[in-house]
């Protein structure tokens, strides 16, 4: 079957999806790790994105050029900016921006010069089956994290997000950023760091691909302290566990 390519945000994502794999395989290539294998019984390689947009270009256009990839998920955590969209909740971007891209006055802010476009598209069936995924497994948020994280990080009732999701090669974490975000792209759901990079190189190669992410602070002066414990105990256990749900279904 066609290979699935899988970017994982953060080391703890990494390790819980090779924890999975029962044949994976190591091939360094451009001073990453990839890992070749196999996960519910497709044929996948996993590797970690590192931080940032370049590092993630970089890491998709190695996996688009050089892994004969059919499509591209790419998992990992982002602050929430809408409405609604609270810590543990899940978000599956439809369109990505670079929130931080502005060649004004010769292209409108955010258009990507020479593209024609601001934002970039996700593939909606891998949507509609990560979707899926991702409500079954919050439906078993309790049971598959513990009811001592649960109570920790007040994870009760989360929810899936679909929306816009924005990038840009800074880490939000104030008040007066968060709101000023907010106010020049209303409609965004979450921001982070390396998505609408990603939704580019996979733009120029045709390749089919998505973003989830964790929410794991609200990208302002109240974000979360201990980021690690998030990270390792609710945010790999929720990307290992859809991941192994969409790519069993």
């Amino acid at each position: 079957m066609p290979r699935i390519a899988i970017m994982a945000a953060m080391h703890e994502e990494l390790s819980a999806l090779l924890a999975l794999m029962p044949d994976e395989q190591r091939r360094p290539l451009g001073g990453r790790e990839f890992w070749l294998g196999h996960l519910h019984g497709r044929d996948v390689v996993v590797v970690l994105s590192r931080i940032g947009k370049v590092a993630a270009a970089t890491t998709a256009t190695l996996l688009a050029t050089h892994f004969d990839v059919e499509r591209l998920l790419f998992t990992g955590v982002a602050g929430g900016l809408g409405a609604g969209v609270k810590v543990g909740d899940v978000v599956l971007a439809e369109h990505l921006l670079q929130h931080d891209m502005d060649a004004s006055p010769l292209f409108p802010r955010h258009e990507v010069p020479l593209y024609g476009r601001s934002r970039f598209e996700a593939d909606a069936a891998m949507n509609d089956g990560l979707a899926r995924a991702s409500q079954r497994v919050l439906a078993e948020a309790p049971a598959r994290l513990g009811a001592d994280a649960v109570a920790a990080f007040g994870l009760q009732g989360r929810a899936l997000h679909r929306g816009l999701v924005i990038s840009g090669d800074r880490f939000v974490s104030g008040t007066a950023e968060s709101e000023a975000l907010r106010a020049a792209l209303p409609q965004a759901l979450a921001v982070e760091m390396e998505g609408a990079a990603v939704a580019q190189v996979c733009h120029d190669f045709g390749l089919p691909f998505a973003v989830l992410r964790t929410i794991s602070d609200r990208a302002d002066d109240t974000a979360h302290v201990d980021f690690p414990a998030f990270i390792r105990e609710v945010a790999s256990r929720y990307s290992a566990a859809i991941v192994a749900d969409y790519l069993g279904g």
